[in-house]
């Protein structure tokens, strides 16, 4: 049998900020991802973001800027405005969650390698959300009001 949160005493009530984290979260991705696809134009302005901000990136990744995502920019955009959208739901929804926010970890790792900021700078909002992202994918954040509770018993591997 499956050890569920609503068999252990109060252990929905205990973790519900977590649902309320993990909601969040989903909605600022999926609201962004939204905005970048309704937008039509992002694959240009992320191409401006990246060349304007070429110098300031960390050494290792501009290679991979110059020579990857920006002669395939079209394709890097869809890639990161569907996947903003599919984080954000997943997270909303609490479907595999923890895969969904690792791969939202994959994504604002990327975004603050291209802002090369440093970790401690205040402006650095990318390792806040990558912080956030690590502890929902590291606690049951989706088996708290989330769908990977009542699938994790056919699902295995939601658990």
């Amino acid at each position: 049998m499956v050890d569920r949160l609503e068999t252990k005493p109060h252990g929905r009530l205990k973790l519900w900020p977590l649902a309320l984290l993990r909601v969040y979260t989903g909605v600022f991705f999926a609201w962004h991802g939204f905005g970048k696809i309704s937008r039509g134009n992002f694959a240009d302005g992320m191409a401006g973001f990246l060349t304007g901000n070429l110098e300031s990136s960390f050494r290792f990744y501009r290679p991979f800027v110059e020579s990857v995502v920006l002669p395939n920019k079209a394709l890097f955009a869809g890639l990161i405005s569907w996947g903003e959208v599919a984080v954000g739901l997943a997270l909303v929804v609490g479907l595999a969650t923890r895969y969904a926010a690792f791969a939202g970890v994959f994504l604002v790792a990327n975004f603050w390698f291209a802002k090369g900021q440093d970790v401690l700078a205040g402006s650095n909002h990318d390792v806040v959300w990558l912080v956030i992202l690590v502890v929902l994918g590291l606690v049951p954040a989706g088996k708290v009001a989330g769908l990977d509770d009542g699938l994790s018993d056919r699902l295995p591997f939601l658990r």
